[in-house]
């Protein structure tokens, strides 16, 4: 790990501290399943509003896997591409009755042969539940990488590939955790707040505004 990195991943932790945050709402593990599956081209704080009524009507994992498709659809049509994500969620809760007693497994095989989850999604399982070593490559992980000089890969899987190479196991989950943070609050996609960037001597974005 270079002396630059270090650096780096100092100052993040100096700033948002090393704590472990989840930004879904859950109190178990197959809500944040659900939760990560909704939150594909959708705000955390949408998926919120919606889940704090949806956990309430399906309270168990069974009332998802028998949910009527045409309902849930309404249920959660504001976070959008709500045909997809209806129809995933009752397959992938039906699969985890069925073949996993309710019970949401730990490993990225098991996990992203479920209907609606991808390798983001598992790896999101991973960590917050689990607590494995795992890389969550979302925007904000993807655009601010590229911008610190850690990948130049557009392509998720192979970002998540650079950033394991690069930064230490302690330091994966609590990466995404940090950068989500900052690239709301400082790293924007558009108009970055260069000025204000306490990495911006680190920064190796052609575009840095001073």
């Amino acid at each position: 790990m270079t002396k630059r990195t270090v650096e780096i991943l100092k100052r993040l932790d100096e700033t948002y501290g090393t704590e472990y945050i989840c930004y879904l709402n859950h109190e178990t593990p197959w809500q944040l399943l659900i939760a990560v599956i909704l939150s594909a081209q959708c705000t955390d704080a949408r998926v919120n509003i919606v889940t704090e009524t949806l956990f309430k009507k399906y309270d168990t994992l069974e009332k998802f896997a028998n949910a009527d498709l045409a309902e849930l659809e309404e249920d959660i049509r504001s976070t959008g591409f709500y045909h997809n994500k209806a129809k995933n969620i009752i397959s992938c809760a039906r699969t985890l009755v069925r073949e996993y007693h309710g019970e949401v497994p730990s490993t990225l095989e098991e996990l992203t042969s479920l209907a609606g989850v991808g390798r983001k999604t598992a790896n999101v399982i991973r960590g917050n539940i689990y607590h494995d070593p795992s890389i969550v490559v979302d925007t904000h992980v993807k655009r601010i990488s590229k911008r610190l000089g850690f990948t130049k890969e557009d392509d998720p899987v192979k970002v998540e590939y650079d950033l394991m190479k690069v930064l230490p196991k302690d330091h994966w989950i609590l990466y995404n955790i940090q950068i989500i943070t900052f690239g709301r609050n400082i790293c924007f996609a558009r108009g970055p707040k260069c000025s204000e960037c306490f990495l911006q001597d680190l920064c190796k974005a052609e575009d840095k505004r001073k």
